[in-house]
């Protein structure tokens, strides 16, 4: 099942490198075999937007990518067809929230194995970045609290409500195709349930930038080796899974992944026979397309 809202606000960090941008570019294309074909390529100009790669680094960069694509490919791709097999299963059954967390825990511990397969990688990175490519990052990071702001936090709590609610239906839409005046006001008000706090979100961002840049600096200062810097790498992944479980505002995230469980949950027993019957067909599809490149890796 599509879990991209799960956590929309805290999911979104620099240390996800690999994934991130294949992962955005995927839920949003229409031709998945194409959008992975080019991943590699999108992903590199996506990394070169956040660091301003130089010339040496480039062809480091672009190799390490192929690498990273190609082991995925390999060995992940399969894993995903099961994963959308178990999806129209469960859909055409008696979804339960139980097995939505089921299905969350499963995707995120796969997204932390794609990262701790990359660390390597990023370490690399890591410990070729100069101090003006630290400040480019740095100066990207507060580009992107501002973009948070000005679309996460405009106006009051209805307005912030209304846009997390169309963030929403676009995904929904993506799966289910429309719905109709009385489905949306079921959904509205499922969406409205999720506790908010656009602040919260915004803070968690920025403590996890500043990790990462205190991270790199450290690197760069100290001028650590590729081999030291890869624990480094680890500790701050792990950390980025594990925070949430940890912070101050635990009961706050604990709710918000209840309540945006409930969403989805409500979705799919109000979406009709025809709705659900899209969802299916959008993820045969997927699956396909995942079996056709999983083949080609052979």
């Amino acid at each position: 099942m599509q879990k991209s809202n799960m956590s929309q606000n805290g999911n979104r960090t620099i240390s996800r490198l690999f994934l991130i941008a294949l992962m955005t570019v995927l839920a949003a294309c229409s031709s998945l075999r194409l959008a992975y074909n080019n991943g590699d390529t999108l992903l590199y100009w996506w990394l070169d937007g956040y660091v301003d790669l130089t010339s040496d680094q480039k062809g480091v960069v672009q190799k390490e990518i192929d690498k990273l694509f190609s082991w995925h490919r390999k060995t992940q791709l399969n894993d995903y067809v099961q994963i959308l097999q178990t999806g129209q299963k469960q859909l055409a059954g008696n979804l339960t929230a139980a097995d939505l967390q089921a299905d969350y825990d499963d995707i995120k511990g796969r997204t932390q194995k794609l990262l701790l397969k990359a660390a390597p990688e990023l370490a690399g990175l890591a410990t070729s970045l100069e101090p003006d490519q630290i400040d480019t990052l740095e100066k990207k990071f507060a580009s992107n609290l501002d973009d948070f702001r000005k679309k996460n936090m405009k106006g009051d709590k209805e307005d912030q409500q209304k846009f997390r609610y169309k963030k929403s239906m676009e995904q929904f839409e993506l799966w289910f195709g429309k719905f109709s005046n009385e489905q949306e006001e079921q959904i509205r008000k499922a969406s409205d349930a999720r506790p908010l706090d656009n602040e919260i979100w915004l803070n968690e961002r920025k403590r996890r930038q500043n990790a990462i840049l205190t991270l790199v600096r450290k690197v760069q200062q100290e001028k650590l080796s590729k081999e030291a810097t890869i624990p480094l790498i680890n500790t701050l992944i792990k950390d980025s899974f594990n925070r949430l479980d940890n912070s101050e505002h635990k009961q706050f995230f604990e709710a918000s992944e209840q309540g945006s469980l409930q969403l989805i949950l409500t979705v799919v027993k109000i979406a009709t026979p025809e709705q659900k019957a899209h969802a299916q067909k959008r993820m045969q599809g997927w699956i396909n397309d995942f079996r056709s490149l999983a083949a080609e890796a052979r």
